[in-house]
């Protein structure tokens, strides 16, 4: 399209939109307005910002035509397209606009920065993010439908991979929240332009069977509307009636649906009737009309849909049946005053005109239900998020009655469960079935319209993992989520403490770094999934012990390198009664001939440990402290093997390994005065240090090197006076 064009198009549009707003604009607000498209007339702007502006003008006529919800929608999203092609800077336009038109811009460039910064595409997590941003406000989502309707319409000026996106996105979100809101007409023209786009063939091959029989389907309207007509002026009704093809995507859904041809669809239209009747007797004339219309055409009582008494959430009224015509055909009237007409038409923003401010509990009962909807999805399955989305706004309605005569909607395909969770956590929590009209049912019975439905309970009964196949209300599902790590969490905390206690009674320390490597290597992803199990006694805990203590001396084996001693360790002080020829028990010292004996690198005993000589397959005695966490399983397995030992003389060169576990507080420079102390003791040495941090605190293990138990006591006294240390002691 040429610029001049363009020019022509917008000023065009723009008078469209002042005068479809009569008199809702002030005259400031008007030149105002007028001062933001000057821009366009001048002959060096861009195509660019003549684009915007075209965008803006044709988005706010439809604003006006398709939904007319006041006028600060039209006046945000003009200004917002100025704003965004440069025209006008964003602090002069916050300082021009009334609070809520400023609310609703800011909206609209919050929308526009996350789309920006961000993949918003429908199959991104962001997208979710993107509808909460909309949800503080219905009516910025109104704005955004209403332009992606102008997208469709001038879908060829775009490059091909953006055509795409604005039609799966028009179809799969936009379409459905149009239909969620009552937008009726602009629902049916967003998934008649995506079907357009997406499939083509399909939608001309239906458009083309529709104008062949466009002249034998006008005819058979006529002949059905004249004597019902002519009954209703009789009656003294102040009506109209027309006959409404459906959608091409509508026939389309239904070829689908029924899996036939376009042939075999008889109810292509629906004959309307619009009664214009006083508030207070709407009901009753749409009744006696229905009275009237079924007099004369015999009606199929199961197509009878009543949305007077109960409308839907999204504010329709109307009255359905099918109805046998002439020729044997089955014809869908639908009944409903000018009121209600224009409310199916322009969904909830019609409510302003007829019930005043009562309508915004319409609009935040809707936010509710999408904000609930989108908050409560877990996971990274966006696309299954975004489809159960779908089908929420899709989805037909059911109504049933709490025991007290409460009247309660859920989605079709509810069960007995979502309805106790509706009424309360716990009666959810505790459900065990219920009754429907006196009979029992079990708790994944499906809801149906008009069941008056009483809770079954029991203190015993705890929610399961399958609970989640059985509901299909959002607040139901995250209800039971939550539930479920609660369960999760109090288990693990029983199953910690039996753990411990079992490990305590058989006298073996746990070393929570070695334990969290062991869960992990036997397949856990935590240790509170590994706590659960103990918990659910799916462990055995005597083979946990075997493997633990096994895979505790594997990871000592490998900080730690064999320390084989000899007699010339340490100075002997001769002791007769330690010498005696036949003695029993195993005297260390620098005496000791042709015995070949290790220290064990599962407890690392130091000369002055109260120790015990164990005999292993090749001979060789390996020495283990008397509260080495293997000593309960070597005595009770192999005691033949274990043999009394003690240490004589004393300790002279540094030679042995100790380890000590630190814990304090995460504050600079409290390591490097660990390490100080450790290096200005005489006799000891600094081997290695292990640290973990988490959450302020650090927890780390300190090797060295050292004479004997006392000067490594004498160490731990030190370390504990390091300020921050919070506790100490031998590993």
């Amino acid at each position: 399209m040429e610029k001049e064009e363009k020019r022509k198009e917008i000023a065009e549009k723009f008078q469209q939109v002042l005068e479809t707003a009569e008199d809702k604009f002030t005259p400031d607000e008007v030149e105002k307005l007028r001062a933001v498209f000057k821009i366009t007339d001048k002959a060096e702007t861009s195509d660019a910002v003549l684009d915007s502006m075209l965008r803006a003008a044709s988005t706010a006529l439809i604003l006006e035509q398709e939904v007319n919800l006041g006028k600060q929608v039209v006046i945000a999203k003009i200004i917002f397209e100025a704003v965004r092609a440069g025209i006008m800077p964003l602090e002069v336009a916050t300082k021009q606009t009334d609070e809520l038109t400023g609310k609703l811009l800011d909206g609209l460039i919050k929308t526009e920065e996350l789309s920006d910064q961000h993949n918003t595409s429908f199959e991104s997590d962001n997208f979710r993010q993107l509808l909460l941003a909309l949800a503080h406000d219905v009516r910025v989502i109104v704005i955004l439908i209403c332009d992606r309707l102008y997208l469709l319409q001038n879908i060829a000026s775009y490059r091909p991979e953006e055509q795409d996106q604005i039609a799966k996105e028009a179809s799969y979100l936009y379409a459905p929240l149009a239909h969620r809101m009552g937008l009726y007409h602009v629902k049916s023209l967003l998934e008649d332009l995506s079907m357009k786009f997406l499939h083509y063939d399909i939608y001309k091959e239906i458009a083309g069977k529709l104008n062949q029989t466009k002249r034998a389907r006008d005819a058979y309207i006529a002949e059905f509307i004249e004597p019902v007509k002519k009954k209703l002026e009789e009656a003294g009704f102040k009506f109209s009636m027309k006959g409404r093809t459906k959608s091409i995507f509508s026939i389309w859904n239904k070829i689908k649906k029924q899996n036939t041809t376009f042939e075999h669809i008889y109810d292509l239209f629906a004959i309307r009737i619009i009664i214009d009747a006083p508030y207070e007797q709407e009901k009753s004339q749409c009744w006696q009309a229905y009275s009237i219309v079924t007099d004369m055409y015999q009606p199929n009582p199961k197509r009878l849909r009543d949305w007077l008494s109960i409308p839907k959430s999204n504010g329709y009224e109307s009255l359905h049946t099918t109805v046998m015509g002439p020729q044997g055909r089955w014809v869908e009237v639908q009944i409903r005053t000018q009121r209600m007409d224009e409310i199916a038409e322009k969904g909830l923003a019609a409510h302003f005109k007829y019930k005043g401010v009562k309508s915004e509990s319409d609009f935040d009962q809707f936010l509710a239900s999408v904000r609930d909807l989108l908050e409560h999805q877990e996971g990274n399955d966006v696309n299954s998020a975004m489809d159960e989305f779908k089908l929420s706004l899709y989805d037909k309605e059911v109504f049933v009655f709490t025991p007290t005569g409460e009247l309660r909607k859920f989605p079709k395909g509810a069960t007995i469960l979502d309805f106790a969770f509706q009424i309360h956590s716990r009666l959810g929590a505790q459900c065990i079935g219920g009754r429907i009209n006196g009979k029992n049912v079990p708790i994944r019975h499906i809801l149906n319209n008009g069941d008056q439905v009483e809770i079954v309970t029991s203190s015993a009964q705890k929610p399961t993992k399958e609970w989640l196949n059985i509901v299909q209300t959002s607040k139901a599902k995250s209800k039971i989520r939550q539930l479920l790590r609660e369960q999760d969490s109090a288990n693990a905390e029983i199953g910690k403490e039996t753990f411990q206690r079992r490990f305590r009674n058989w006298k073996i320390e746990i070393d929570d770094v070695i334990l969290s490597k062991y869960i992990k290597r036997v397949g856990y992803n935590n240790i509170m999934e590994f706590y659960t199990d103990v918990a659910n006694e799916k462990c055995d805990l005597t083979k946990i012990r075997e493997e633990y203590l096994e895979f505790y001396r594997k990871e000592k084996h490998i900080d730690e390198t064999t320390t084989t001693q000899s007699a010339s360790n340490f100075e002997h002080k001769p002791i007769e009664s330690e010498l005696v020829t036949g003695d029993d028990v195993l005297v260390i010292d620098q005496n000791l001939k042709g015995i070949q004996y290790e220290l064990a690198r599962c407890c690392n005993p130091i000369y002055g440990d109260p120790v015990f000589g164990f005999v292993s397959s090749h001979g060789t005695i390996k020495v283990h402290k008397n509260t080495c966490p293997n000593a309960p399983q070597l005595i009770n397995r192999f005691g033949y093997r274990v043999v009394r030992a003690r240490w004589s003389g004393k300790s002279v060169g540094g030679q042995f390994v100790g380890t000590i576990r630190v814990v304090g507080k995460d504050d600079i420079g409290i390591m490097t005065n660990i390490s100080s102390l450790i290096q200005r003791e005489p006799d000891v040495s600094l081997r290695a240090i292990s640290v973990n941090s988490e959450d302020g605190l650090f927890q780390g293990n300190i090797s060295v090197r050292l004479n004997d138990a006392e000067s490594l006591e004498t160490l731990i006294r030190k370390l504990r006076t390091v300020k921050g240390v919070t506790s100490v002691s031998r590993a």
